[in-house]
């Protein structure tokens, strides 16, 4: 179901920022955004200081595998209510803050310990690290969707993802620095600290309203009909199965029963959207470096620079969202960001000058925040309120899925190429998301 808009000042349009709940989706942006680099990149550099071979920190990377597949105990933390905490702080809350706890526990015991010795101990807490940051953005999602109406999701999106970039920020170059001063044990303690953020923003925050609707049970009072004509069962079996439909089977009905056919064309969508910015993405690194850009000046303009210029396209998206509507921004931001890849094309030919880098870069990020907001907005927007927390671990794990499986033959294309071929087809590689969003459109305007 698409978002409903109407024209607004700009005035009107930025003071949507101003909204208790979308000021503290900045807080939780952050919290969610700390932990992905500890058990990725972060990880990498810190278990290669230690010398540990590159093939092993290639497969300690699999941790991260976790964030592409939340939607496989999502129904767990969109219906199962914990003991005491769901009872005290409710359901988004309860699951927020134990998985915060998880992602304290894990950050705290990799500090102590040391990869030379003890590396299966370090793997292992982070898989509870990832496992418990991607259980927290799952609770986060829900609760983003959940406490305010759609047509602040755009809002909502901008200042999530403010939040997040500053948490990968943190986790990126603040400990870097704490462990060229200190040790990286002592980096992964501060950055245990700072996951204080995202515990304190769940105490403050309220619990939405996530009851279901009358009409958003349908789907699960057919089946519970159906389970009703196995009433010679035990009732504890019968229960069991009734939750087990309600939790699992039924998100995926409602979906598929709220867009028809319709579903299939969404889903295609949903799944090759960020397929041109991953790939491209993969060999951005090796390009700068390619090119002749020393390490401080990619480190600089990629790390910080165009970090905070993401963060302006993705408030920048916030506002457009609500200016112009969720369908037409989506088109416009696939179409910048196949330009933007076409601009490293152009990076390929020429000097490196750091001008021509910060141009390059500076248009990539600013187009990735600003798609990547109202992406996310639409993403929302699809969800059914009563299956919140199940629905959109699904999409956003589609996601990623395709997108980094493409991605992977990315360097088999500039061995057998060159950057600019890469380039040009990376840009190609947007070209059917373009496509699916016209087509979406058009089957939005019959409907209307």
């Amino acid at each position: 179901m698409a978002m409903k808009s109407r024209v607004r000042g700009w005035v009107e349009s930025f003071g949507i920022y101003k909204n208790p709940k979308v000021v503290a989706m900045l807080f939780l942006g952050f919290s969610a955004g700390l932990p992905i680099l500890l058990v990725f990149g972060t990880l990498s550099a810190w278990l290669n200081s230690e010398q540990v071979d590159k093939t092993t920190i290639g497969f300690v990377s699999w941790v991260a595998l976790a964030y592409g597949l939340k939607f496989v105990w999502s129904p767990l933390v969109d219906r199962l209510p914990l003991p005491f905490l769901s009872g005290l702080l409710g359901q988004r809350r309860s699951w927020m803050l134990l998985a915060q706890a998880g992602v304290i526990t894990g950050l705290v015991m990799m500090s102590v310990s040391d990869p030379r010795t003890d590396l299966a101990i370090v793997v292992v807490f982070a898989v509870l690290t990832a496992f418990s940051s991607a259980t927290q953005d799952i609770t986060i999602d829900a609760w983003r969707i959940e406490a305010i109406d759609d047509e602040y999701q755009g809002a909502m999106a901008g200042t999530y993802q403010l939040g997040y970039r500053l948490g990968m920020i943190i986790a990126g170059s603040m400990a870097f620095v704490i462990a060229d001063f200190y040790s990286w044990s002592v980096a992964y303690v501060c950055m245990a600290l700072f996951m204080s953020v995202g515990v304190i923003s769940t105490m403050v925050i309220d619990e939405p309203d996530h009851s279901l609707r009358d009409s958003e049970w349908e789907t699960e009072k057919r089946v519970l009909d159906l389970l009703q004509r196995n009433e010679h069962l035990p009732d504890r079996i019968r229960r069991i199965q009734a939750w087990f439909v309600g939790a699992v089977i039924c998100p995926f009905a409602d979906f598929f029963a709220r867009n028809g056919w319709n579903a299939l064309l969404i889903l295609s969508f949903i799944a090759v959207f960020r397929m041109s910015d991953i790939t491209l993405g993969v060999m951005a690194f090796p390009f700068y470096q390619d090119m002749g850009y020393s390490g401080s000046e990619i480190g600089i303009v990629s790390g910080l620079v165009g970090k905070f210029i993401t963060i302006s396209g993705a408030l920048i998206g916030g506002v457009l969202v609500v200016r112009y509507g969720v369908m037409r921004m989506l088109l416009a931001g696939a179409i910048i960001v196949i330009l933007t890849n076409l601009l490293f094309a152009w990076l390929a030919g020429q000097q490196p000058l750091v001008i021509w880098l910060i141009l390059v870069v500076g248009a990539d990020n600013l187009a990735g925040g600003l798609a990547g907001t109202v992406f996310i907005a639409y993403l929302s927007s699809l969800t059914n309120r009563a299956y919140t927390a199940t629905q959109y671990a699904l999409f956003s794990s589609i996601m990623l899925l395709l997108p980094k499986f493409i991605g992977g033959f990315s360097g088999v294309v500039v061995d057998a190429s060159n950057y600019p071929v890469f380039f040009m087809y990376a840009a190609a590689l947007g070209l059917p998301s373009v496509l699916l969003i016209l087509l979406l459109m058009k089957k939005q305007a019959v409907q209307a």
